[in-house]
């Protein structure tokens, strides 16, 4: 069982209330973390749970004045490691929201913050294209300003939440900037296209955006300033996808834990075997490691999550990394049992890899890491 014994008792209140919450959503898990779609009993149980709460700030119905990333990480943990279906759920609120809560309006705060923090409505961040992946500089879907107005034209790809959210939050180029942009869901031109399926079952789709037009009270921040919002909100919940990746990880050690310990083969449980003792061991190792690292990064971002986002960066790329090593060895340990469709360390296996690559692909978190650690070594 994960521990949360270095953290004061309010996280470990916490945890205790996830870990009840993920004890209700364990029977769901399999059909929830098979389909494409929310999960209307996963998202019910969240609902009732308040666990969305900590995705908002206090004054707009959230858990404390400020969205804790501390608290997000124990959730995440927990959810993760139970189903991914509710993580997805969960973190996606304040993934398609915190902008709204650091840079929006006091009318967008007052109209829809109240709601993600009640699960009513679903949030979306509309980033990638199909010409721009980590790559943010080259979005090219465009916002022309004109008599108060806003017309926006492109197509964002690969959006979670896509076709279910109530509002979009999309970055879109005006004139020499990158600006964001609240738009509900039933503005006219806009249009939500399923996306393809993926091997770890994740509700994605394209976002089509046909001349929407918006006033020009729906822009999040300053014009040619909505980077801004957009790195805030990955400063406060990179970090969580550490949390997701140590959750998984945890499972899946367990999972191989149990049965190395049942298992006989050669006269003796695997457990005794020492290249199978080998596997766990260095698996726990990982799973320790990446544990404390990531609360470490979450306690920064607490603090100043700005002037720590290489800091969530680290987390982000060890605790994926390891979770991919840890539950192939699990697997591995595991055999043949590893591998039966649907059985949780199979999931575990298909659930690990995309961890590698949303929310900052490992490479593209290396080359920040680096130049991070280059101004801070400086010259000899």
């Amino acid at each position: 069982m994960a521990s949360f014994a270095t953290l004061d008792s309010r996280y470990r209140e916490l945890a205790d209330h996830a870990r009840a919450v993920a004890a209700k959503l364990a029977p769901l898990a399999i059909d929830a973390d098979s389909s494409s779609e929310p999960h209307p009993e996963v998202l019910s149980v969240l609902r009732d749970s308040g666990l969305i709460r900590h995705t908002v700030p206090a004054g707009y119905g959230g858990a404390s004045d400020t969205v804790d990333p501390v608290a997000v990480c124990v959730i995440r943990e927990i959810l993760m490691g139970t189903c991914s279906a509710a993580d997805s759920l969960f973190a996606l609120q304040g993934i398609g929201s915190y902008a709204i809560a650091v840079a929006g309006t006091p009318e967008q705060r007052r109209t829809w913050l109240p709601r993600v923090a009640s699960g009513d409505v679903l949030a979306a961040l509309a980033l990638t294209e199909p010409e721009a992946g980590s790559d943010l500089k080259a979005i090219g879907t465009s916002a022309r300003a004109r008599d108060g107005l806003i017309e926006i034209s492109g197509r964002k790809s690969f959006i979670s939440n896509a076709g279910v959210a109530g509002y979009y939050i999309v970055l879109a180029r005006e004139d020499e900037g990158l600006s964001a942009f609240l738009v509900p869901a039933d503005s006219a031109g806009l249009r939500a296209v399923p996306g393809p399926e993926l091997g770890a079952p994740h509700l994605i789709g394209d976002v089509e955006l046909r001349g929407v037009t918006v006033p020009d009270s729906a822009r999040i921040g300053n014009p040619g300033q909505g980077l801004a919002p957009v790195l805030a909100t990955l400063a406060v919940f990179r970090v969580s996808v550490a949390a997701a990746a140590v959750g998984l990880a945890q499972t899946a050690l367990e999972e191989a834990t149990r049965h190395a310990r049942t298992r006989v083969q050669f006269g003796r449980p695997l457990l005794r075997l020492g290249p199978v003792a080998g596997l766990l061991a260095d698996a726990w190792a990982d799973v320790e490691s990446a544990r404390l690292l990531t609360y470490r990064a979450a306690e920064l971002a607490r603090d100043d999550p700005a002037a720590h986002l290489e800091h969530s960066s680290l987390a982000k790329l060890a605790a994926t990394e390891a979770c991919c090593r840890v539950v192939d060895r699990c697997v591995q340990v595991s055999g043949r049992f590893g591998l039966i469709k649907d059985s949780r360390l199979e999931r575990c296996y298909r659930q690990a890899r995309p961890m590698r690559i949303y929310e900052g692909a490992s490479e593209v978190l290396r080359l920040g890491i680096a130049r991070q650690l280059a101004s801070e070594v400086g010259q000899p």
